[in-house]
């Protein structure tokens, strides 16, 4: 018979690491996320206009490279996205990320994972 001095004693037990607990199973496997955390789709659109891209404007890092304001390009296009819904402007984004990644002259460029709400605003 469960009484309330056994429940106590067995929740202090399991606070205090003394009775091992179940290991719960995990969501997914690695397999499932790569398989599902991605788009081919959108992976080839993207390759497919940076090989555009390498043949107007030069190739990823090349040195005599125009400079363009990318960070204005992705802006703007971010801005015809909401006003159109034209998913090419999401390509293009992509893109210009990757370039600026790659290429950028911001002068304070660094790398610090950034912690909180990734995926914005939830819609309602």
């Amino acid at each position: 018979m469960i009484n309330t001095h056994s429940v106590i004693r067995e929740r202090l037990l399991k606070r205090a690491g003394l009775i091992e607990q179940p290991k719960p199973k995990p969501r997914y496997t690695l397999a499932q996320l790569e398989a599902s955390e991605w788009s081919a789709q959108f992976e080839r659109f993207m390759r497919n206009r940076l090989i555009m891209g390498a043949l107007r404007y030069g190739t990823l890092g090349s040195p005599q490279k125009k400079k363009y304001n990318r960070i204005l390009g992705i802006q703007k296009r971010l801005d015809q996205y909401a006003l159109s819904g034209n998913l090419e402007n999401l390509v293009d984004i992509a893109n210009l990320a990757l370039v600026e990644y790659v290429e950028g002259d911001q002068p304070n460029r660094h790398w610090d994972a950034l912690h909180g709400d990734h995926c914005g605003i939830e819609k309602s």
